[in-house]
């Protein structure tokens, strides 16, 4: 019994280190390339939301967490896109196909971009190796000259989870620079 909870003990001390292990990606820093596949095969360009503010959900379809999240951004989207907010949500991992998204969209009456990408296109976005963990969903937000101001990083950030904390973060850059960039990807 005590050598299982020495086993136990181990290996959660493991993952532990493992996830403490995970770089900090340096902010602010540009937007990387990231193209997202919507259900109908359209491929989306992050890029071609220059001049907005956009929140980037990365997620699992199967988790609660991440569809509650979904909603949030849903709610954000139909209140703040006037002012040039715009949500984005994509989709990796199990499950990430045209067909589960699509039912998604419609069930959830999603009135924002949602696509799906790579496993591969995900971690180089998020500067994520392989073996590190990450915690999902994963928030980024992107300011209106394509800088990336805010990450959910491996640990997650709740601040960026939160209704009233993610409102006001959005709020802030949506009144900052309102002239649009010249490209995300340069």
């Amino acid at each position: 019994m005590f050598g299982m909870q020495i086993q136990a003990f181990l290996a959660a001390l493991a993952l532990s280190a493992a996830a403490t292990t995970v770089q900090a990606v340096t902010l602010p820093r540009k937007s990387p390339p990231l193209t997202i596949t919507h259900p109908s095969g359209e491929e989306i360009q992050l890029s071609s939301f220059k001049g907005k503010v956009v929140a980037v959900e990365f997620f699992f379809v199967r988790s609660p967490h991440c569809l509650q999240l979904a909603g949030l951004l849903n709610k954000l989207e139909s209140e703040l896109a006037p002012q040039g907010f715009q949500a984005v949500a994509v989709a990796f991992g199990p499950g990430a196909s045209s067909g589960i998204l699509a039912h998604m969209i419609e069930y959830f009456k999603l009135t924002y971009p949602v696509g799906y990408a790579t496993s591969s296109q995900v971690d180089e976005y998020l500067g994520r190796e392989a073996k590190q963990i990450l915690k999902i969903p994963q928030m980024v937000i992107v300011d209106r000259t394509g800088t990336i101001r805010a990450t959910s990083g491996p640990q997650g950030d709740p601040t960026l989870e939160n209704e009233s904390s993610l409102r006001a973060l959005l709020q802030r850059l949506l009144h900052e620079n309102r002239s649009p960039p010249t490209d995300f990807s340069q």
